[in-house]
């Protein structure tokens, strides 16, 4: 029987084949997190077949409590030991003489920093910079898929999908900037889906419009807090960060005629 390469989330218990950029890939929750493991195989008619076996394999060992904690069992070295494929290898992009991600990110936030709040940049570029030198398992390019892995396991689905997002961008820049000639990290964050009521970000409308005028009112009337009334005018009519607000100076302002 032909096994059919499957889309989407696999269900609990169950160890799902996907296509990911033309390869194999299984994917599948143990230990209360989410596993996505490369098989080295090319998504032509004879592979799904060997790539099957493999993903039985996993089930059983996890139902029958003998699945390897460390999951090397179930790595492309083993599989390809255990049996003989049959398929075509695609060839993969080198980055070994490409910058590393750490000068990479540099550059880019370097080169960011202008059309920046100084808060973005200490808070969420400092944040990236710091996971990619202290966290990550390896920094060069090559080991996108491998830092790809390491996020999922080890980050929430938001701060990995988000963390992915920036480092695509900025492979993206490093790109046009002819810095190194392909974005290993491009659709990456795409196949991480937050599940619902576990999004961080949305559309927050916490107050009307008639309960904005009034606490702004409420500010400019009262003898104790009448000096705070600008900033809150200021931070409901431009939907500023506090911490974006504190931090700017008269050079960040400018006239507009």
């Amino acid at each position: 029987m032909k096994a059919k390469v499957q889309e989407g989330k696999a269900c609990k218990g169950t160890v799902q084949i996907k296509n990911s950029n033309g390869c194999l890939q299984l994917v599948f929750s143990y230990g209360g997190k989410r596993h996505y493991l490369s098989t080295g195989f090319t998504d032509i008619p004879t592979n799904p077949k060997v790539v099957e076996m493999k993903a039985r394999q996993i089930e059983l060992d996890i139902l029958s409590g003998q699945n390897d904690p460390t999951l090397a069992k179930y790595k492309p070295e083993s599989l390809h030991s255990n049996v003989t494929p049959i398929f075509t290898p695609i060839s993969k992009p080198k980055f070994e003489t490409d910058p590393s991600l750490v000068e990479l990110w540099s550059k880019y936030t370097d080169f960011k920093r202008p059309s920046l709040s100084p808060s973005t940049i200490a808070k969420d570029f400092t944040n990236v910079s710091r996971c990619i030198d202290r966290n990550l398992p390896t920094k060069i390019l090559d080991g996108a898929v491998t830092i790809r892995d390491w996020l999922v396991a080890n980050k929430s689905f938001s701060a990995a999908k988000r963390i992915l997002t920036q480092l695509s961008a900025c492979c993206e820049w490093a790109v046009k900037s002819q810095l190194i000639k392909l974005n290993p990290f491009e659709g990456m964050s795409t196949d991480i889906k937050i599940p619902k009521g576990n999004k961080e970000d949305g559309d927050i409308n916490p107050f009307s419009i008639f309960e904005r005028d009034q606490i702004i009112a409420a500010f400019q009337s009262n003898q104790h807090y009448k000096h705070y009334a600008s900033l809150i005018e200021f931070l409901f009519y431009t939907g500023c960060r506090p911490s974006e607000a504190v931090a700017l100076q008269w050079k960040h302002v400018a006239l507009i005629l």
